[in-house]
């Protein structure tokens, strides 16, 4: 080989390693592209699915009015819906787990849509409580936040999935101004057309738009013949198995009780709004508003950039310490600006609990089953709504508002002793 050959193949060696860093890095910023497009679909499915769930929850109770059912039968209804989403929830997981993450939203979108159909011509009681059927399986947030794990790294996770946030606040805010809005102006039954429109282009979208594949090929070449994939969809056995990783009970336990006693609460919220605080029914629409602004603010801007600066031990710690702050905030409150004052550091709280829980527990199972502990996870709301009215009952009947805020108290010094003294393993400890 001639000496300018040879320097020209030695050029050529040195400026290889530039340009093949140039293309690494053109095909990774086209693969953050291609993953976050993906990721903004599933918040827009979100905030549609969770806008039309509260607008016919304002609704529902003037629905089931008009057709005769008494407020007894208005609380098995209810405690129906909580049933279904229970027992829905984990069912959902497994199923996003074993047939991807685009056919599990196509099928919340889908039961959805059946659900607001049957609700739109429910013109008795026995239709009334057919409609809440589909709702074993509408669950578009553990959906979205299902896509979202599977897209995104351990490090991005909280912060991603604390994003999801906003859309539970826009929700919030929207659904319930346009429910009152559309019933009061053409009828009680305009909302639930609305609810049926929207699923149905919700479920176009995720057709479209959601990835036949979410999860990235090397992740899915791993997993591929993971446990998941065996066994029923409807398997207790391989949903309970998740239980018995390292970590995984211990979490999901403060996950359950940290915010019970508040729940509760909130559970009763709308007689206490009215017997202890005196509130009118526009006055409780303003404050749901008030909630759903600080829920916004607080996941969109607040989580996000605890979660690059915090641990995740840290966040759990603080989160429990807050709830404290809030149970003896409760028991001492007297007024409903008292509330709005403590409504801060319990928006804070529960929005923290909420997506640092999620964030550890599906880091602490397999890549494949994420789904499954997404739906473990969404089940405890429904817990909460299903054992709510019950137990809050007793408690406000017996002892009073004050009540709900020292068992709070009292749970959450308990947790945080335990937090302090315990050392639970997680997996990510700090995002980057």
């Amino acid at each position: 080989m001639s000496p300018m050959n040879a320097k020209g193949s030695s050029g050529g060696e040195e400026k290889a390693p530039g340009m093949r860093s140039k293309t690494l890095g053109e095909s990774g910023c086209s693969g953050e592209i291609k993953r976050g497009q993906p990721i903004l679909v599933a918040y827009v499915i979100a905030a549609l699915e969770l806008t039309f769930l509260f607008m016919q929850m304002g609704v529902m109770p003037y629905l089931a009015k008009s057709l005769g059912l008494d407020s007894v039968g208005f609380g098995y209804l209810q405690t129906t819906f909580g049933v279904l989403q229970l027992v829905g929830g984990p069912i959902f997981g497994r199923f996003a787990d074993q047939f991807g993450t685009r056919a599990a939203l196509i099928l919340s979108c889908a039961s959805g849509s059946a659900f607001f159909l049957i609700l739109s011509i429910s013109t008795n009681i026995p239709l009334l409580f057919l409609s809440r059927l589909p709702a074993v399986f509408m669950h578009g947030l553990p959906g979205a936040q299902k896509l979202i794990t599977d897209l995104t790294t351990p490090s991005q996770r909280a912060d991603a999935l604390g994003k999801l946030g906003l859309c539970f606040g826009l929700g919030i805010i929207i659904g319930s101004a346009l429910g009152g809005v559309l019933s009061t102006k053409f009828g009680v039954f305009v909302p639930t057309y609305v609810g049926l429109v929207g699923n149905l282009i919700n479920t176009m979208i995720a057709i479209v738009w959601i990835p036949l594949q979410a999860k990235p090929k090397s992740d899915h070449h791993v997993t591929e013949h993971n446990t998941s994939q065996s066994g029923s969809v409807f398997s207790i056995r391989e949903i309970l198995r998740l239980m018995k990783f390292p970590g995984v009970m211990e979490v999901f336990i403060i996950k359950v009780f940290a915010g019970l006693p508040i729940g509760l609460f909130l559970i009763m919220f709308s007689i206490i709004s009215m017997d202890f605080f005196g509130l009118e029914a526009v006055e409780s629409g303003y404050l749901m508003s008030y909630f759903g602004v600080l829920q916004m603010v607080v996941q969109g801007l607040v989580v996000g950039k605890l979660t690059n600066h915090c641990t995740e031990r840290t966040l759990l710690r603080l989160t429990v310490f807050v709830f404290a702050g809030v149970g003896l905030g409760m028991a001492l409150m007297r007024t409903v600006w008292h509330y709005c004052i403590i409504a801060v550091p319990l928006v804070f709280a529960f929005s923290t609990l909420a997506t640092i829980t999620d964030s550890i527990l599906t880091k602490a199972v397999p890549s494949s089953e994420t789904g499954t502990m997404l739906g473990i996870c969404a089940s405890v709301q429904p817990l909460t709504r299903t054992v709510g009215p019950t137990i809050g009952g007793v408690l406000y009947k017996q002892f009073g508002v004050s009540s709900f805020g020292y068992l709070q108290l009292i749970v959450n010094i308990g947790l945080f002793v335990y937090l302090l003294k315990s050392k639970i393993p997680l997996r990510e400890l700090k995002s980057q």
